[in-house]
């Protein structure tokens, strides 16, 4: 848990003073890494930390057995979530960039939107409105939570509700308001994790290497996991974990009630942090910005608070340029393939990966097929696995014929 570094760090911090970075150019799409700032300094104290966790080469793709994808839907606009509601078995909800959510039905894409909010939303790069969650009781309350940039690109969590099936949802309130200092590193993830809470994921602010240092700051919420009682009639928003650049997606294992975050790198290395159930209710500090992954990035000591963490899986931009977080799978069709192993892929190259972890060793695979423009993954209500694609598909992961 880093804790050769901290030693060195509190020598070193009376020498080094952390150098300035260059900024991120704006993205392209949903959770690009640019990696336009400058290469920081090399830190003197890195030769006092253990080795690297994990290997940079993920392994080459076309090693993760008999497995492919299918595509079920195209046509969609931007698709950057998508997700099914409890109760609902034969339908996913499509989070499209642009402020709609689109409804499959039985496969099928439905030719009314479930929800349409376009003239609140501001759209494009990281922008746009980025994901939905519903209520672990939304079959009885009809409640559901959406996040998206609003037309000044500030963060804004609202509630909606449906009062019957068919009719157009009613704004309930808005549980969360972010003002955002610049365009990218939204994060946008929001899930009900195995507690009920509603958990949310914000990037550190955006620009390039945190430049008002917001991640390792505990009174902003930028840089964060926030949760919340959205039951409890005067509940606030509680951190739950900090350090985070952008973690674009996240998830909570269905079985297991783990926690698995995808984290967008800065110039060299993207992240995959895992917080397993029975620590959920600790924190947690994933490490940014005075780590990249699981190397140096300033010179500086971390916020004292939450127990720092090294990422379970990495990858250089050797091989990508933008991490898209996934989900484990537990569906039934490629149950012997893929049970109980944790999908990512990057945004750039498409190359999709998975981990599993037993007796405390990760094992690692490269997957034989490419998705550029890796927007998310998706599961449905059986626990079946899909992933979308900026482009406008849907592909759902299945055995090989």
């Amino acid at each position: 848990m880093r804790l050769a570094w901290l030693a060195a760090a509190l020598v070193v911090l009376v020498l080094v003073t952390a150098c300035d970075r260059g900024a991120d150019g704006p993205a392209g799409a949903p959770a690009t890494s640019t990696g336009a700032s400058e290469e920081p300094a090399a830190s003197t104290e890195t030769e006092t930390r253990p080795p690297p966790p994990t290997p940079r080469d993920p392994g080459p793709p076309g090693t993760g057995g008999p497995l492919e994808l299918r595509t079920v839907a195209t046509g969609l606009a931007s698709p950057v979530f998508a997700t099914a509601a409890p109760g609902e078995d034969n339908r996913l909800y499509v989070v499209e960039q642009a402020g709609r959510i689109s409804v499959l039905e039985d496969g099928k894409l439905v030719k009314q939107p479930f929800l349409d909010i376009t003239s609140k939303v501001a759209s494009g790069g990281e922008r746009g409105l980025l994901s939905v969650a519903f209520h672990p009781d939304y079959a009885s309350n009809g409640l559901f939570y959406v996040d998206y940039t609003d037309l000044q690109g500030d963060t804004r969590v609202v509630e909606f509700r449906v009062d019957s099936p068919g009719r157009e949802p009613t704004e309930v309130r808005e549980i969360l308001y972010v003002q955002q200092p610049y365009i990218n590193h939204n994060g946008g993830q929001l899930v009900f994790g195995p507690d009920g809470l509603l958990y949310v994921g914000m990037g550190d602010g955006g620009s390039g290497g945190d430049p008002e240092n917001r991640a390792q700051d505990l009174s902003s919420r930028l840089g964060k996991l926030l949760r919340l009682d959205v039951d409890g009639p005067s509940a606030e928003w509680e951190m739950a974990a900090y350090g985070l650049r952008n973690p674009w997606r996240f998830s909570f294992d269905r079985l297991t009630g783990d926690l698995w975050i995808g984290d967008v790198g800065q110039s060299s290395l993207e992240e995959i942090d895992f917080v397993p159930a029975d620590e959920i209710d600790r924190l947690h500090n994933f490490g940014w910005d005075v780590f990249e992954g699981s190397e140096t990035y300033e010179d500086k000591m971390p916020a004292p608070g939450g127990e720092l963490v090294d990422p379970i899986a990495e990858y250089s931009h050797d091989f990508g340029c933008s991490v898209t977080g996934g989900y484990v799978y537990r569906g039934r069709a490629a149950r012997k393939q893929a049970w109980g192993r944790y999908f990512y892929g990057d945004y750039c190259t498409g190359r999709v990966w998975s981990v599993a972890r037993s007796d405390g060793e990760v094992n690692r695979r490269g997957h034989p097929f490419d998705v550029p423009g890796l927007t998310s993954f998706a599961e449905d209500a059986a626990g079946e696995l899909y992933l979308l694609t900026h482009d406008g598909v849907i592909r759902r992961l299945v055995p090989r014929s």
